[in-house]
């Protein structure tokens, strides 16, 4: 038995007595509604005890006020939590595609949580991740960029974030993922436990949203993005860290 809240952004999925906890920040086209994009792992998470914290926000282009953000409202959100359960001992931070990039560029520099799952790292710059952006903005002859920007990210990320325990997951077919430039610039730290894993799939295989999902959901459950889903739920809750 799960309840359900929201505080500020923060969607909250809360089972009677969490053992874990698990703080999600989802991708650019699905950060809105986190909750349904992300539904089949949130379930899979209650199912192990796990709560689950997932912020919806609207992406712009400042990526560190976006993240400073994130941060606050899940430590506000995980201490109502506590109040209510006890001090939560096991804490995830889960990001997918620029989540992974929010939660990296997070003020503690990882420091208040046990590690850190990324799937599908993106660190593009602005005239890649966002279409057509290139052309408008030659024509109205403007530049924009993220802020941090995509070399300012890696030099934040290799200067200040201090976790060691961190799962990189990536899929065969997905040409947006930059996790080996991650992978390497962690690994380049004194102390590292990061690891990487590969699964067939695609950029959206974590997401559980779409007309077809919704058409045929009983073909589904059995299909093969929902065991690669199960098989991330369990990389998560039986992470030893």
């Amino acid at each position: 038995m799960s309840t359900i809240r929201r505080i500020n952004d923060v969607f909250c999925h809360w089972p009677s007595r969490p053992i874990g906890l698990v703080e999600i920040i989802g991708g650019s086209y699905v950060s809105i509604k986190p909750e349904i994009a992300y539904k089949r792992i949130i379930s899979g998470l209650l199912q192990r005890s796990f709560a689950v914290h997932s912020w919806s926000y609207i992406p712009n282009f400042d990526h560190q006020i976006q993240a400073n953000l994130a941060w606050k409202e899940f430590r506000f959100s995980r201490k109502i939590l506590e109040k209510k359960v006890g001090l939560i001992k096991k804490s995830v931070r889960f990001g997918h595609s620029l989540g992974c990039k929010l939660h990296l560029l997070a003020p503690d520099g990882g420091r208040n949580c046990n590690g850190l799952v990324a799937i599908s790292f993106n660190n593009f710059k602005a005239d890649k991740s966002i279409p057509m952006l290139k052309r408008i903005s030659k024509k109205l002859n403007f530049e924009s960029e993220f802020s941090p920007s995509p070399e300012e990210t890696l030099n934040l990320i290799n200067n200040y974030y201090e976790q060691i325990n961190n799962l990189l997951i990536s899929f065969k077919n997905d040409n947006l993922d930059q996790s080996k430039i991650l992978l390497k610039l962690l690994k380049e730290r004194n102390i590292d436990n990061s690891k990487i894993m590969k699964l067939d799939g695609n950029h959206l295989t974590p997401v559980s949203l779409g007309l077809r999902e919704k058409l045929l959901k009983y073909n589904f459950e059995n299909s093969l993005k929902y065991n690669k889903i199960d098989l991330i739920v369990n990389k998560i809750t039986n992470w030893e860290i």
